[in-house]
């Protein structure tokens, strides 16, 4: 390894800002539960773990008091944020949770899903089975409906801060 190429020496500080430097989707992760909407906020998210059965993944930290409770719902909500979704994402993920989901436009489907309106993507899913990941939890959810708006792009989360797609010009 060169000298002047940075790299990880032990500091979970320096790891967590190189880890940054990949982009990634944002989701929320929502069901009802009691007749409330409980829900979370990831940027871990990974689509086509398996195809056969349908299954994508999330990790999620250990220490989450809403995961607990979210993935015993029969079935999940996975909203791909758009990007205009910014400031609802951090609503979410606020630690005040009796906030949460004030003035967040919600949909559903029938069932205890809950899904975020205007969501470029979205899945119905339901839990298939978590194992240990270091401090978080990696979850495995099987998907059993989905739909997509192709009009509508991705927030992207990206050096900690949300940003929008840009897309190149036609003809490029």
């Amino acid at each position: 390894m060169e000298a002047n190429l940075p790299h990880y020496e032990g500091d979970p500080k320096h790891l967590r800002e190189m880890f940054s430097c990949f982009p990634s989707g944002v989701i929320a992760l929502l069901a009802e539960i009691d007749g409330e909407p409980k829900g979370m906020i990831a940027s871990s998210f990974t689509v086509g773990v398996s195809i056969d059965p349908p299954l994508v993944s999330c990790a999620i930290q250990k220490t989450s008091s809403t995961w607990p409770q979210i993935k015993q719902a029969a079935r999940l909500g996975i909203s791909v944020l758009a990007e205009d979704h910014g400031a609802l994402a951090r609503q979410i993920a606020s630690p005040n949770v009796a906030e949460r989901f004030t003035d967040v436009p919600l949909r559903h489907t029938g069932s205890s899903a809950r899904f975020i309106a205007g969501a470029p993507v979205w899945f119905e899913a339901s839990f298939a089975g978590e194992f240990p990941a270091g401090d978080h939890m990696v979850a495995l959810l099987q998907v059993r409906r989905v739909g997509a708006d192709p009009n509508l792009r991705p927030l992207v989360f990206y050096r900690s801060a949300f940003l929008q797609l840009q897309l190149p010009e036609a003809g490029l």
